[in-house]
């Protein structure tokens, strides 16, 4: 068996992990990033787009912030429409001046490997049966098979980074976990698309047909969304339909907007909030997905990951520049605290944009209430806008 000694051992090469690893090692602190997929695979994923200020500065901290200054799109509002009434959400100006950037989370990986890469970093692909071992001990390890080969990585702490369905999370004994989730009862319907943006910033739809979601990558590709049911099938959703459906959702007034394109990516994700405590065991730590999903109405998936990293990477940075363990014994309760916060937004989110479905009359009208309130009251904006460009970590 190759045995390999490291600081860090990173499990998964998604945002979290990635981001990680290249903190670590402006820092002076070794890592070695295992992932399961092969990185064609990886830098293929297609994921969220909106970045938090937070996060693009955590990019930069990193040093692979150079291409979405240059690329991201800065959007300084967002639009909320309700059957055919559109208004802007002015972000900049209700929170002093931020803003969001969009730049997809695919670019954001590339942008990654390519800086471990260049850096001569220890990032390892089509790493099969990845396992945690002795994580209460002063050593844990990592083993994997690559191959014919039997691998182990001898580290001090591991950091999960794999996902929702990953093993580090089920690597804390289920005894001391305690999960919370709500499934909600549709899903997204999502496609790519070579075409121009419908507006010059974001557009979320409340119709009494379904949600909607009016987005973009660059000026020359859109990523749209419609709510469907959770077991949709893409073969009843043909370009033409999807394309109408997106159409009829749209104020009355912008529905010449909407123009159509290729479609070369096509998707349904389904919509659930979820959150696993605590988010360290021994020496293993969950960032990212490894420890809670968001529903993406409120952007917040990748910027979550983003702030995990930010608290983990100052706990590792801490504990080896200046011997101190406060930091990572605080770690768990320091990203919870904010994890459940980014959870309120996206609920409140999801539940004000979207149709529940028959029966569901009463909160409905409720939930329309609140959403016409929130346009209306100064307040309520403020309060969506400064959760929506995000919370300070």
């Amino acid at each position: 068996m190759a045995t390999t000694r490291t600081q860090v051992g990173i499990i998964g090469a998604g945002p979290a992990g990635l981001l990680l690893a290249q903190i670590l090692d402006k820092a002076g602190i070794s890592s070695v990033v295992l992932e399961r997929r092969d990185r064609a695979y990886v830098e293929g994923r297609i994921r969220a787009g909106v970045l938090e200020q937070g996060t693009v500065d955590l990019l930069d901290q990193a040093g692979v912030g150079a291409r979405c200054a240059r690329e991201g799109m800065v959007h300084k509002g967002i639009y909320i429409s309700i059957e055919n009434d559109r208004r802007q959400i002015d972000l900049e100006e209700l929170t002093g001046g931020k803003h969001v950037v969009v730049y997809g989370q695919t670019e954001v990986t590339k942008d990654l490997i390519a800086a471990r890469i260049a850096a001569g970093g220890d990032l390892r692909f089509d790493c099969d049966a990845v396992t945690i071992h002795d994580i209460e001990s002063q050593h844990p390890r990592l083993t994997y098979v690559a191959g014919d080969e039997s691998h182990e990585v001898i580290c001090d702490f591991i950091a999960g980074c794999d996902g929702f369905h990953g093993v580090s999370r089920q690597a804390i004994p289920a005894s001391l976990q305690r999960v919370y989730e709500r499934v909600y009862p549709f899903g997204w319907l999502g496609i790519l698309a070579e075409a121009p943006p419908v507006a010059d910033e974001l557009i979320y739809a409340r119709h009494s047909r379904g949600f909607a979601l009016y987005s973009m990558r660059s000026t020359k590709i859109v990523r749209h969304y419609i709510q469907c049911l959770p077991d949709t099938d893409l073969e009843d959703w043909p370009d033409e339909r999807v394309w109408d459906e997106l159409r009829l959702r749209l104020p009355r007034e912008d529905q010449h907007l909407l123009k159509t394109g290729r479609v070369f990516e096509k998707s349904v994700t389904p919509m659930r909030s979820f959150v696993s405590e605590p988010m360290r065991f021994g020496r293993l730590f969950l960032a990212g997905d490894a420890g809670h999903i968001v529903p993406p109405t409120g952007a917040k998936g990748l910027n979550l990951a983003a702030s995990d990293v930010h608290y983990l990477s100052r706990a590792f940075i801490a504990f080896y520049q200046d011997n101190a363990s406060a930091q990572l014994d605080a770690y768990s309760d320091k990203a919870l605290a904010r994890i459940w916060k980014a959870q309120r937004f996206s609920w409140w989110m999801t539940s004000m944009l979207h149709n529940f479905g028959p029966g569901d009359d009463f909160d409905s009208r409720v939930r329309g209430a609140e959403l016409a309130y929130t346009l209306s009251s100064r307040a309520a904006m403020t309060a969506l806008a400064e959760n929506y460009v995000g919370l300070p970590f």
